[in-house]
């Protein structure tokens, strides 16, 4: 008898001719995830995934394995020998276990036998099963269509008997539709767009903007910190730190106050876009949400994103905020985002930000400044700072 998680997968099983290339993406990214806590044994059987624990602590690999982007579900469950007898031992150990603070007091069991062989077709399992479970527990009722429990066993070659099945996010496996490059902040909403192209697929390296010394260390440290939670759903992150500020003064000196916001915008779209270029990825991704600042106008991002030629995934573009808060606090990010330090937004704020821009007068500010040597000086004094889960 061993303890064994079975993982399902959704979106995957409908990939036709490629599934197999995304069920072997899938696998590799739970043994990555699971690496370093020892001897497991991750393989994948009859549309299923299954994670022998091999004594490892169950509760830890589960939060890692529920993190990775194509499981729609875990269940832990006991692996036995499929005998019948030892089938109804086992489901009956695993219904005290379940029932002994109190809580559940009907209950179900529901089979399937994926295995033709196995001497009792479905219905049969579930009657034999349950009846010794009634035997067994004194007060505990059946209930077939609300039941409080669910014992669930699944025959095959061998046969699983499990109780809970754990929701992961579904999605697709990380590294099977290309990379890109994250605009990250110290915001809410960045790091919850990187994480929603991530779930897509998407191997996501970032890019952060700060105004040193303007702003502080422990501003850039606040966005290491979110990088390295973005990590442990996405894998090892880049992280591109560019120095804002010297882009920011020749704006604020040779522009219209108004303009400062978009220019620093089209800027910093700019570097994204050559540190994306070098690092082999096919596309940008921002936070923005329409109107939710001067600067996530249609005007203001159709500005924004005529600076570049490579694509720009928004991903919460018709989010409310709140929706965008539940987001980051499901993940895990929120509580780092809101801490109170500034960001390189706030240096040069101008007091009535233009809201309606129009390219050709943007480009007439930007020719008044010297547009590649800037974004030039910046990538060279860039500091690149390898993110991982386990740091």
């Amino acid at each position: 008898m061993k303890r064994t998680l079975i993982v399902r997968y959704g979106e995957i099983a409908l990939k036709g001719l490629n599934k197999s290339y995304f069920e072997q993406k899938l696998v590799k990214h739970i043994q990555a995830n699971i690496r370093d806590l020892g001897n497991t044994r991750v393989y994948k059987s009859n549309g299923l995934v299954f994670v022998e624990l091999n004594g490892q602590d169950e509760e830890e690999v589960v939060a890692r394995v529920v993190k990775v982007f194509g499981i729609v579900s875990v269940s832990p469950a006991w692996k036995v020998e499929a005998d019948l007898d030892v089938i109804k031992e086992t489901a009956l150990k695993l219904t005290i276990e379940r029932v002994k603070d109190g809580q559940f007091k009907t209950f179900k069991v529901e089979s399937r036998r994926g295995d033709k062989s196995f001497p009792l077709n479905s219905p049969q399992i579930c009657r034999e099963v349950g009846g010794y479970i009634l035997q067994g527990i004194e007060g505990l009722k059946v209930d077939v269509h609300e039941p409080e429990l669910s014992i669930h066993i699944d025959v095959r070659d061998k046969a699983y008997i499990y109780a809970e099945k754990i929701p992961g996010f579904g999605g697709l496996p990380l590294g099977t539709n290309g990379k890109a490059m994250l605009l990250l902040s110290g915001g809410i909403d960045s790091p919850v767009a990187g994480w929603m192209m991530a779930k897509r697929g998407v191997d996501i390296q970032a890019v952060h903007y700060h105004s040193y010394p303007f702003t502080s260390d422990r501003a850039k440290e606040k966005v290491m910190d979110l990088a390295k939670i973005l990590a442990t759903y996405c894998g090892n992150i880049r992280l591109h730190a560019v120095n804002l500020l010297p882009i920011q003064k020749e704006i604020n000196e040779k522009c219209p106050e108004e303009e400062m916001t978009i220019l620093s915008r089209r800027f910093m779209m700019k570097i994204a876009e050559q540190i994306a270029i070098s690092n082999g990825c096919h596309a940008l991704i921002t936070g923005e949400s329409i109107g939710q600042v001067a600067s996530q106008t249609i005007e203001g991002l159709t500005v924004t994103n005529e600076a570049v030629t490579l694509p720009v995934f928004q991903p919460l573009i018709a989010l409310d905020k709140v929706d965008i808060v539940e987001l980051a606090k499901k993940i895990g990010t929120f509580e780092t985002s809101i801490l109170p330090y500034e960001d390189c937004c706030t240096v040069f704020l101008p007091k009535r930000p233009v809201t309606k821009p129009r390219v050709e007068r943007i480009k007439e500010s930007e020719n008044k400044l010297d547009v590649e040597g800037l974004i030039e000086k910046a990538i060279a004094d860039m500091e690149v700072i390898k993110i991982s889960a386990e740091e």
